[in-house]
């Protein structure tokens, strides 16, 4: 009988932003596991994927069986009837460790909607017809633009700034709405590289007082130039029109689908449902843009301000300790336990009524379940299967998150 807590190698993915080499916590991670498959080069390594989806998958460590295969062979045993029920035999979502070094594209990720029309109409591209809605925590120093500005504020810029005005708003506007910012977002991206560098330049000169509460503006204007040139249309859709968060280890913010983000900077943990479909419109060369009607007819505006963004974590009843937080996005697809342990403490997780995925982001020990024993060390990363009590035993200290799917 399979069991029910299988260690897992994982691959990472390297993409321009990602961090260089042995820098990227993302490849420590992959190239912690025994066995050594995965080697650390010179790099931008950014992505180690934890999961099923079919790009990048996880597999069995020893046996380097890709790890749906063999809950495909076991599947009422790791998966359990409730979510069979629910999701079928493919896990539902999709844990990654991110490493960023520089702004990830200006992206959404489309609705069920728009993911079905977009797969239909070219499969190669969009890979699937799910959404992709997604949770990010931060596992230190996290910089994120995420979602909009409360409307008002970018109202107060594009009437006040003269070369926002002039560019990008119908003058004789004063009251901004979701289809005013729609409308400005679209111009933006439209603009060309002419246009932008002229508007660039000018905000560089624009006195540090017209930008009100967003300081940061300065400051982050010449760094995102230089990490992808002044023309690039991302750095003004995102200094101007979105919320700018730096969070700070254990934070954690939900991004909806068609929900605006460009993560900048740090390394996190992120998870979303079962999906790899996204749009991309800046920070990145004009030949990789998605079509910016599709790209701008998607945008929601949830969140519409900085605090709408945070994902605050609860107390849950699946901790025996009171070690473990619940992370707990407006989704179906999963829910994630942050558990954090300090030198000889122990947690127990209860049974959890379907599949889990845990990555050990900190510190080392053990964990029990089923009689066995298992060592666990930063980088690690375990398939934990339904219905499955397990301990957790810090030696020195440690810290886990478990991404988990239960049918409610």
């Amino acid at each position: 009988m399979s069991s029910s807590v299988i260690q897992l190698e994982c691959q990472c993915n390297d993409y321009p932003w990602g961090k260089v080499g042995r820098d990227s916590l993302a490849a420590q991670y992959a190239a912690s596991a025994p066995g050594g498959h995965f080697k650390i080069d010179e790099k931008p390594w950014a992505e180690m994927w934890c999961g099923t989806y079919p790009t990048t998958p996880s597999l069995v460590l020893g046996t380097r069986e890709d790890l749906q295969k063999h809950l495909n062979a076991n599947k009422e045993k790791l998966i359990g009837k409730p979510i069979l029920n629910k999701f079928g035999t493919d896990l539902p979502y999709l844990p990654k460790i991110l490493s960023i070094a520089k702004a990830l594209p200006l992206q959404i990720h489309p609705d069920k909607d728009l993911a079905a029309r977009l797969h239909q109409k070219d499969p190669k591209k969009f890979g699937d017809s799910n959404h992709k809605p997604e949770i990010a925590v931060a596992l230190g120093k996290f910089e994120v633009f995420v979602g909009f500005l409360p409307i008002e504020e970018i109202q107060r810029l594009f009437t006040t700034i003269r070369i926002l005005k002039s560019k990008f708003t119908n003058e004789s506007q004063t009251h901004f709405n979701a289809e005013t910012v729609k409308g400005i977002v679209g111009r933006i991206l439209s603009a060309s590289d002419e246009e932008i560098t002229e508007v660039y330049e000018t905000l560089k000169k624009t006195p540090a007082k017209e930008f009100g509460k967003l300081s940061y503006i300065p400051e982050l204007l010449p760094r995102l130039a230089q990490q992808y040139d002044k023309s690039d249309p991302g750095t003004l859709v995102a200094l101007l029109t979105m919320n700018f968060l730096v969070l700070d280890k254990g934070d954690a913010i939900y991004v909806p689908a068609d929900g605006i983000h460009a993560y900048l900077s740090g390394d996190i943990v992120e998870c979303m449902a079962r999906s790899d479909n996204v749009l991309n419109t800046g920070f990145c060369p004009r030949a990789d843009r998605d079509s910016i009607e599709t790209f701008t007819e998607a945008l929601t505006f949830r969140p519409n301000n900085a605090p709408d963004a945070i994902l605050a974590p609860k107390s849950t009843d699946k901790s025996l300790k009171r070690h473990t937080k619940l992370l707990s996005p407006p989704m179906s697809e999963f829910d994630m336990l942050v558990t954090t342990l300090k030198a000889n403490e122990t947690e127990t997780i209860k049974a959890i009524q379907g599949p889990s995925i845990m990555i050990v982001t900190g510190g080392k020990g053990k964990l029990k379940a089923e009689g066995k024993e298992h060592d666990v060390k930063e980088g690690y990363v375990f398939f934990i299967g339904y219905n499955t009590e397990i301990e957790l035993v810090a030696e020195s200290g440690l810290e886990t998150h478990i991404a988990f799917c239960e049918a409610h």
